[in-house]
């Protein structure tokens, strides 16, 4: 919901609800140097703020969800939520979640789901308002400046087990993960 064009709200709880209506989009990702093997995760949200983290054992997709979790916790208010995993989309926009649940945690070969540490908070704080929380995918490597960016956040943290947090985006980047089709280099 937007204000029309020149409305002033007429009190400060007026402005909150304004507010509150707004959503923000927050870019996620995670990445990981060997698969287990160090990892890193990141979010930003574009034009503002920004954190990674890292973790000396992991896999990719516990970073990707551990990005996508961090945000959420993170950030009030509505979210459209952005990732280049389609672990963590395709959970939302199909509904994996509900089949897990039904099925005790378990995905549709039967087998424990992975990450339930991480999903189970994340798949609470959808249930508690649905409304809050979009899911949008984006092609990884296609040089979405919101993703490039949490990329080189979440590698940086990957790299160097160190995360770092913002206001406002950050001036200094870590190097990019690999392209498609290239290698990584040393």
């Amino acid at each position: 919901m937007f204000a029309p064009v020149g409305y002033l709200p007429a009190t400060w709880q007026d402005l909150r609800v304004l507010e509150a209506s707004e959503t923000t989009i927050v870019y996620t990702d995670g990445a990981c140097r060997g698969n287990p093997g160090p990892g890193g995760w990141a979010w930003a949200v574009p034009g503002g703020r920004y954190r990674s983290g890292a973790d000396p054992a992991t896999t990719n997709q516990r970073m990707e969800v551990r990005a996508v979790l961090d945000a959420v916790t993170a950030l009030p208010g509505r979210l459209e939520v952005v990732s280049d995993s389609t672990y963590v989309v395709n959970c939302f926009r199909d509904r994996w979640w509900q089949g897990w649940e039904r099925r005790g945690w378990r995905n549709s070969a039967r087998q424990e789901v992975a990450n339930q540490d991480l999903w189970r908070p994340l798949v609470a704080a959808y249930k508690q308002d649905p409304a809050r929380l979009r899911f949008r995918w984006v092609k990884g490597h296609s040089s979405d400046p919101m993703n490039d960016l949490v990329d080189r956040l979440a590698v940086e943290a990957a790299d160097t087990q160190v995360g770092r947090f913002g206001d406002a985006p950050p001036g200094i980047l870590g190097r990019p993960d690999h392209p498609v089709g290239q290698q990584r280099q040393p």
